[in-house]
């Protein structure tokens, strides 16, 4: 309950009063104003203004890419919910007796990193109003203007409709931890995606928390896979929105008897390998003082090159010389994990760590030694021909998805070719410290009431139960 006046609890209870007639409203309705939120950012004006301000604000990204995701994750998503049910009953199983019952879980805390100003707000917003909730948006800092605007389109479409205003709400600039924590306590449930730092804040708010583990996606391509194809694959993803996503492949473990026609094939698509002085020259530039820099988070592998002749004065011709070949990826040799070797984990760029393995086994045994150190329980990519390979790292790797012969940052979130549901927001299970391991998606902004009626009764023999263990064992 609020009970001091703050600009958050006005807001919350604003949010709370428009939420109140919204859970009032038909399937049919709310429907209409999925359709109505998701064409704000579709619409192809606002799309592209929401892009080129997502990235003349935050720095990170390309524009013609963020154009692309607005898209395609929203009209993804807007698929997925077509048809679904989400209000009144949902579900009835006569065998068992229960009917499922959809209700609102109320008002909903959203937290937005600034990789995705505009399509992560977008998405949850979408899911939460499927549900008939209102949502409240924490951008980053840097978000914050994009969120701004997208709200706006989004207000201008509700009010075609009629729908009420405060269903969505942004948090008020200059947004910082104090704020984001309250709205967080005062809201009936939080849903954190970007740093890590910013999803325990999430679970440890008192309110009920979905929130993302980190991402440090590796992936395998064995002796069986086409070297093109899986190249193609690979650059495709790794290069997207300057390899923003916490999908995209930070390292790639290669068969040895793969190797040369793999990296022959990465290099025929712009992929540059760095030699040792120039990968100790890239790390000083990337981890100056043991954190990963600003100055080449979401930057384009030329803009990254550029800085590096910059700072590399022992280097700068041969670093000027990559860059004029606009290369899409720098590729650097690895082999040790952990924290004395930071090309291991999540670069937030197109730097792609390149591992050596005997075979699979060993592949999959240095995957797992990467995720010891970070990005467990996220997500694997493969590329190979043998289908038991996929099914055995999903058996043993600590991964919620298994991403065979696909871009992998494009397939995770869904994919008009996959069965996963479009989304910004992977859960990583226990492995990455998440209370899920779906993509989130509408039904985790439900609450689901189960009504039980009385069936016909069946009570098992002990026989039935205890039969082949006491064969086995005996009944002492």
């Amino acid at each position: 309950m609020e009970h001091s006046s703050s600009p958050i609890t006005d807001l919350v209870a604003r949010a709370r009063a428009a939420q109140r007639i919204y859970e009032t409203w038909s399937q049919d309705q709310v429907d209409t104003a999925v359709v109505a939120a998701g064409w704000a950012i579709i619409e192809p004006k606002r799309n592209r203004e929401l892009a080129e301000l997502a990235v003349a604000d935050t720095g990170v990204g390309n524009v013609e890419d963020k154009v692309r995701k607005n898209y395609r994750k929203t009209f993804g998503l807007l698929r997925d919910l077509r048809g679904a049910r989400s209000v009144g009953v949902i579900a009835e199983d006569p065998a068992r007796g229960i009917v499922e019952i959809a209700r609102p879980v109320g008002v909903v805390c959203a937290i937005t990193p600034s990789t995705n100003p505009g399509a992560t707000p977008a998405n949850k917003i979408i899911n939460a109003l499927k549900g008939r909730n209102a949502v409240i948006v924490a951008p980053s800092p840097k978000g914050w203007s994009t969120a701004a605007r997208l709200i706006e389109f989004i207000h201008a479409q509700f009010d075609r409709i009629g729908a009420p205003r405060d269903l969505v709400q942004l948090l008020p600039a200059p947004v910082n931890k104090q704020a984001t924590a309250e709205l967080m306590r005062l809201c009936d449930l939080v849903v954190a995606t970007g740093s890590q730092a910013n999803v325990r804040a999430a679970y440890a708010s008192g309110t009920p928390a979905f929130g993302v583990g980190a991402g440090n996606v590796a992936g395998i391509v064995d002796e069986t896979a086409d070297p093109a194809q899986a190249a193609e694959r690979i650059v495709l993803s790794k290069t997207f929105d300057n390899a923003t996503s916490c999908s995209s492949e930070n390292s790639l473990v290669i068969v040895d008897a793969a190797r040369t026609a793999m990296l022959a094939a990465l290099q025929e698509r712009g992929a540059v390998m760095l030699d040792a002085a120039q990968k100790k020259a890239l790390q000083a530039l990337m981890w100056p003082e043991g954190k990963l820099s600003a100055a080449v988070i979401g930057k384009s592998a030329r803009e990254i090159a550029e800085r590096a002749a910059a700072q590399d004065a022992a280097g700068r011709q041969a670093w000027l010389a990559i860059a004029q070949r606009n290369p899409r990826i720098l590729m650097v040799a690895e082999d040790g994990v952990g924290h004395e070797h930071p090309y291991s984990g999540e670069k937030l760029s197109p730097v792609l760590a390149i591992y050596a393995a005997r075979d699979f086994e060993q592949a999959s045994a240095i995957v797992e030694r990467i995720y010891a150190y970070e990005g467990a329980g996220h997500s694997v990519g493969l590329h190979s021909t043998r289908p038991e390979r996929a099914l055995e790292l999903g058996l043993t790797l600590p991964v919620s998805r298994v991403i065979v012969d696909q871009a992998h940052c494009i397939a995770t979130g869904g994919s008009f070719d996959n069965g996963l549901p479009f989304s910004l927001s992977m859960g990583c299970g226990t492995w990455g410290k998440n209370n899920f391991s779906d993509n989130m998606n509408y039904r985790h902004y439900l609450n689901i009431t189960r009504v039980s009626r009385p069936i016909a009764e069946r009570v098992p023999s002990e026989e039935e139960i205890f039969g082949a263990f006491f064969a086995k064992h005996g009944a002492a």
